[in-house]
């Protein structure tokens, strides 16, 4: 049974492979991936920077 199972996912895959939509379905998710990851490098970036704002605001503005 599991055997049977394998044997249908790796045909499916196979298809997909082989298919223009298919193809085009990963190139769109590839490129899905990698705007997704340099949005990520993007945030993560200006999101130190804006700590480092915040931490002058609260270093300037003093204890209470």
């Amino acid at each position: 049974m599991l055997k049977e199972l394998y044997e249908k996912f790796i045909l499916a895959i196979v298809r997909v492979i082989h298919n223009k939509k298919g193809q085009t379905l990963v190139e769109y998710a590839l490129l899905l991936v990698l705007i997704a990851i340099v949005v990520y490098l993007m945030l993560k970036g200006a999101g130190l920077q804006v700590n480092n704002v915040y931490s002058k605001i609260n270093s300037a503005l003093g204890a209470p």
